[in-house]
């Protein structure tokens, strides 16, 4: 404990011992901080990987259905996962045709918890 009548030589080395104890403290969290972050940064790049192989996945022909879907899809117009344009002719990737029957992929439109985000555009594929 610190007590302020001691001379001055023992103040200070209290003062210094407390300013050690303050520093590992505060480089334990840091590091601990630092190496949270890593992982989090991995996991959403690994996150991204995975959206982006089931968005490349999913061509062809496709039925818009309310449960039992393969894939579950939400439309944006910002940073999607996929930029699809409808076709008649579905050769790849981001090239979808809306069928009622015999689909190749099923997909369900939500607003959230979605596999891969997708945008309707004239220049289908992925969006890395």
């Amino acid at each position: 404990m610190l007590c302020w009548d001691e001379p001055p030589r023992l103040i200070i080395f209290k003062l210094n011992r407390i300013m050690k104890s303050l520093k590992i403290c505060l480089l334990t969290f840091l590091t601990i901080t630092v190496c949270a972050g890593a992982g989090t940064i991995e996991n959403s790049s690994r996150e991204k990987r995975e959206r982006l192989s089931k968005a490349a996945k999913c061509y062809g022909k496709i039925q818009v259905v309310n449960a039992f879907a393969d894939y579950k899809v939400k439309i944006v117009t910002a940073f999607p996962d996929l930029r699809v344009e409808v076709t008649q002719f579905p050769s790849g990737v981001g090239k979808w045709q809306f069928v009622n029957a015999f689909p190749d992929y099923k997909i369900e439109l939500v607003e959230a918890f979605e596999d891969f985000a997708v945008e309707f555009s004239p220049f289908p594929g992925l969006c890395e």
